[in-house]
This record gives structure tokens, C-alpha cells and sequence, in this order.
């Protein structure tokens, strides 16, 4: 059985989802301890729970200490079932981190798969659902991933709610590359309100005019119907030939409209400004196809914590080369599958 320390690097939810996905295609028990040693309030929240007992699920695993606040599970895959699945977190909890943790097991299956998954599909610190379709997906089906996903209802914290709907079939991953943005294309921003008044998302998108130069044909304004309770969030997305980047901001009870979309607009602009195709976040989330498949090279800024320590991650089970090329600002990975 493998050990797994939760704690190693940025010491968040990431190790436990690449290991749960990774246990499983490569049919390894492990044991997961001092999981999210390092966050405020350490162990399983409800999202976690929920994605712990999805990946089990999925392959009939036997599940060891999945309870709420758990600091250790022990984890032993069986084979992988494909199929049609229903994954309720019952909070606001983000939909795309369970999603990050079933997909790759559910892909490199032997059948398709449809999936339901409720609860936050809009989150402060985790992949909004408009991020993985315009910037993720796309790249994923460059190199051969045939994944769709349907907004059925939005979720915003605190209230939750949200409901997305998964098309998965079976695929292999090719190799990819991406060096290099290729032309550019209008940057467009919007800003989303539900249950809220649309004053603030005017005053969002007057912020992001001024810093990013954008005429008014460039922002949109948009009322979400159906929301179980208010919400907010900022998008900006910068085209390209090669790659679209989302960036995004959340509202909070008790912060100013403009300090939202100040967050967005600083990291697109930055983004903008450092030329590499590929931002933070999505470096991070290319990571573990490129190892699943035939590996690849990308260019994005120096790497964060998060993405070191999910190399890592990936190294405890895959025969696998991770290279992290300093070039100037610019960083160049390259991955070489075993």
C-alpha cells in the first residue's frame, strides 16, 4: 500500500484528488493521511467527502475513514465502471473539484459515462464552470478527449444548488503541444448577478475598461435566473488563436464590486502582459493528462505551489518526466510519459 502525505507542498484538497484519480488507474491501494494538513480548517469538508466517495464509487473501491473532518482514508480501487452517476454535495462545495477527481478514470474507460453533479458550480478557488469550457475542455479535446459539459442551474456560495450535467467518452490522450498563443483576439469581459441588483456588475466591468482598455462592446452584463440565492462573479476572457484564458472574481458579502473585478483585472492583465499561452491555473490542470498520455510541452509563468506539488503527486505513481525550463519570465514544461 502506498502512503500518501497530504501535508507535502501546498498541503491543500489537490493531493488527494490526483492521488484518488491516479490510485485508480493504476490500481494502487493507498493510504491518504494529514489530508489538507495545511488549510485553515484541515480534513475532509463536504466537497472532499463527496468526491472521496465518488472515485470509490466508480470502481467498486474498498473506503476506509470517509466521514466529515477525516484526516486519513484508506483507499483500495477495484476496476473501473463506467456508467451514469449522480454526485450531490448538499452544500455550496465546488462541482468541478469532484469532476477534476472521477474524470480521468471515467475517460480512459471502456465505456461512456454520464454524470450529474450538484452543488457549487461557480467558487472562489476552484475552477467555475465557464473556465473549464472555454479555456479547459478545448485544450482536452485537442488531445483527444471527447468531455462535454451542460449548465443545468448555476450555485453560488453560501446557498449552493447548482447542477451540471457530463458527457464522457472513452478516449485516449495524445500528445500536445501548446508554445505558443498565436493571434490575438478582443478581450471580453462580463460580469454576472443573481438574485442582485445590476448595478454591480455595471460598476465591475466600469473597473475593467479602465484597466484593460476594453470598449463598451467588449462587456456584457448578465442576469442569472434560477440561482437559489444571490450571487456574483467577474469574467475575463482573452482569445487567441491557439488558447482562451478565463479569468474570473467572486463577490463576497462586505467587498466592494470594484475590489472584485480589480482581482480579475489584475491577473488578465498580467496574463496579457507576460505572453505564455498558458496561465496559472491552467498549467495546473494540464499536468496530469500530459502525464495519462503520450506527454506534451506547454508554456506558462513561473509554476505555482499548487502545480509543483501535484508534479509530485503525479511522480509517486506514474514512470513519468516532469521539466520545468526556465526561459526569461517564461517557464517551458515538458512532459515525457513513460
Amino acid at each position: 500500500m502506498k502512503i500518501i502525505d497530504g501535508s507535502r507542498g501546498e498541503g491543500g484538497g489537490q493531493i488527494l484528488r490526483s492521488s484518488l484519480a491516479l490510485a485508480i488507474l493504476t490500481r494502487t491501494p493507498v493510504q491518504i493521511i494529514n489530508i489538507r494538513a495545511r488549510r485553515s480548517k484541515p480534513g475532509l469538508m463536504r466537497q472532499h467527502l463527496t468526491a472521496v466517495r465518488a472515485a470509490a464509487e466508480i470502481c467498486g473501491a474498498e473506503l476506509v475513514g470517509d466521514r466529515l473532518g477525516a484526516r486519513e482514508i484508506v483507499f483500495t480501487p477495484g476496476a473501473v465502471r463506467p456508467g451514469a452517476y449522480t454526485f450531490s454535495i448538499g452544500t455550496a462545495g465546488s462541482v468541478g473539484l469532484v469532476l477534476q477527481t472521477v474524470l480521468y478514470p471515467l475517460l480512459l474507460a471502456d465505456g461512456p459515462s454520464e454524470l450529474v453533479l450538484e452543488g457549487g458550480t461557480h467558487n472562489k478557488a476552484s475552477p467555475p464552470f465557464d473556465f473549464l469550457v472555454k479555456a479547459f475542455l478545448p485544450l482536452l479535446a485537442r488531445m483527444g478527449g471527447d468531455v462535454t459539459l451542460e449548465l443545468d442551474k448555476p450555485g453560488f456560495y453560501p446557498a449552493g444548488g447548482g447542477r451540471i450535467r457530463v458527457s464522457i467518452r472513452p478516449s485516449k490522450l495524445k500528445r500536445f503541444e501548446l508554445t505558443e498563443r498565436g493571434e490575438a483576439r478582443p478581450v471580453f469581459a462580463r460580469a454576472l448577478v443573481a438574485n442582485l441588483s445590476e448595478k454591480i456588475a455595471k460598476r465591475e466591468l466600469n473597473v475593467l475598461k479602465t484597466m484593460l482598455g476594453l470598449e463598451r462592446a467588449q462587456t456584457r452584463t448578465e442576469t442569472v435566473e434560477g440561482s437559489d440565492g444571490p450571487g456574483n462573479v467577474v469574467f475575463v476572457e482573452a482569445p487567441f488563436e491557439h488558447v482562451t484564458e478565463v479569468f474570473s472574481g467572486f463577490g463576497e458579502r462586505g467587498v466592494r464590486a470594484e475590489k472584485v473585478a480589480n482581482g480579475a483585472g489584475r491577473e488578465a492583465k498580467a496574463y496579457l502582459e507576460l505572453g505564455a499561452p498558458v496561465g496559472e491555473h491552467l498549467a495546473d490542470q494540464l499536468l496530469l493528462p500530459l502525464a495519462l498520455g503520450e506527454g506534451g510541452v506547454f508554456v506558462t509563468g513561473p509554476l505555482s505551489e499548487h502545480s509543483r506539488t501535484n508534479v509530485e503527486t503525479i511522480r509517486l505513481f506514474l514512470d513519468v518526466g516532469i521539466e520545468a525550463i526556465e526561459i526569461g519570465e517564461r517557464v517551458e514544461v515538458r512532459v515525457m510519459s513513460g
